[in-house]
């Protein structure tokens, strides 16, 4: 089968559960970030980059919204960039672009004032520094296009979304693709705080202003959309976006169940992706055929999201998204990108000979079945393992290196902890928990 195409992901360091947020909410989830340690761009990336090939995707948009900082930001994106080639994957590179509201949706003040003077203190210090003035943001999109962009590596401008990146940001960002042709990637509608904020702050719909400054065409992917509506569908369909569905994330975040069923009817081009959190919190891309097909593909004796349409939106329908080129079947004048399945580990208790695979893929299938990935003829992974790089050595040298410098960080995780308590009574105020 074609390689998986990952239309939506951020190639994180390690779990997040392994930081202690497992269960959270996205809007105190991504607060969890800043306790993970600065390391090599390129150790941190190979070892991401690996994990999502042997979960079966070839093509990965990776949303580069938290950096090391260690080197310049050019210099960081050719790291990831060598070890993309390394790994041997094809990537989208979205630079993450931001210019407001970095903890709340709105001022920060009212989910400080409940912190004391010196948790508070390490919070501003992380959260609160001054962004790169928009033309500056702009203009570094270019100098990584420059530095480290290639037929293999597909620079991007990748806003965080509406509600992170100001109206002006984001009308300078329609106005460079336009200019340049990159794409655009970028959250919208993920959770129904979103929702509520993206209501209040535009009362013309947060949809019909994109369109209006025209960032909404087939240049741009929206991960998640979760609370989109029918209408709003209607607009994204029209207007040729990508919408990269990320069910398990969604699941593992609290953020709700997309309406699948409405994008498809809608006709909407609509991708799978992983998010860094697939259903085990992992990057098993192949089980997630199954988590999508539970959650959306029927009910009863009717069919709602076929096993056909499903297998598009993990193959297909995110190529684009990555690769700012459309997918192409496999065929003899196609480049050699093969996805290779054990079928007799698949069908390993070997009843009948006359199933159907698509059936066992669905019902069964995971990452430990991959026999081989091929992406442009050169083989990623073989019998579950990356050989592009040393895997284990890699990821043992990457946990010894986070291990080392998260224990020291008491200060910060008793920031992180009393700042989610807020951060809970500020968007839910009644809620017994806060």
């Amino acid at each position: 089968m074609p390689p998986l195409s990952n239309a939506h992901d951020h190639a994180r360091t390690v779990r997040m559960s392994s930081l202690g947020a497992r269960g959270r909410p996205l809007e105190s989830w991504l607060h969890y970030r800043t306790l993970l340690p600065a390391v090599s761009p390129y150790l941190a990336t190979s070892v991401a980059l690996a994990c999502a090939a042997m979960g079966g995707a070839g093509n990965v948009m990776v949303h580069y919204t938290r950096t090391q900082g260690l080197t310049g930001l050019v210099d960081e994106a050719a790291e990831v960039a060598r070890a993309a080639d390394d790994v041997g994957v094809r990537v989208g590179f979205a630079v993450g672009m931001a210019d407001c509201n970095p903890l709340v949706y709105g001022p920060s003040d009212p989910a400080l004032q409940p912190l004391s003077p010196n948790l508070r203190a390490v919070i501003e210090d992380r959260f609160l520094r001054p962004p790169l003035p928009v033309n500056e943001q702009i203009a570094l999109v270019d100098a990584i296009a420059d530095a480290a962009g290639s037929s293999t590596f597909d620079v991007q401008y990748g806003p965080g979304g509406p509600h992170w990146a100001s109206a002006g940001l984001l009308e300078r960002i329609a106005d460079a693709s336009k200019r340049t042709a990159r794409r655009v990637h970028m959250h919208l509608l993920e959770t129904r705080y979103q929702r509520a904020w993206a209501d209040r702050t535009f009362p013309e719909g947060i949809l019909k202003f994109l369109d209006r400054i025209g960032i909404l065409n087939d240049r741009l992917t929206l991960a998640h959309c979760t609370w989109a509506t029918d209408e709003e569908l209607d607009l994204i369909a029209e207007r040729g976006v990508t919408i990269a569905l990320n069910s398990s994330s969604n699941l593992h975040l609290r953020s709700g169940i997309a309406p699948l069923f409405n994008m498809v009817k809608r006709k909407c081009k609509v991708a799978m992706g992983i998010d860094v959190q697939a259903f085990d919190d992992d990057d098993d891309g192949i089980r997630e055929f199954r988590v999508i097909d539970l959650l959306h593909g029927a009910e009863g004796f009717i069919t709602k999201v076929s096993r056909r349409e499903i297998l598009a939106m993990a193959c297909q329908n995110g190529v684009a998204s990555v690769r700012n080129k459309e997918f192409e079947p496999i065929g003899v004048s196609a480049s050699a990108d093969l996805l290779l399945l054990d079928w007799n580990a698949l069908n390993d208790d070997r009843l009948r000979d006359d199933l159907d695979a698509i059936d066992l893929l669905f019902s069964r299938g995971a990452a430990r079945h991959i026999a081989y990935l091929v992406v442009g003829g050169r083989v990623v992974v073989r019998d579950g393992r990356a050989v592009g790089i040393d895997y284990d050595g890699m990821r043992q040298e990457l946990l010894a290196r986070l291990q080392k410098n998260s224990y020291a960080d008491d200060l910060g995780r008793a920031a992180v902890a009393s700042l989610q308590q807020a951060v809970g009574a500020h968007f839910e105020p009644a809620c017994i928990q806060c």
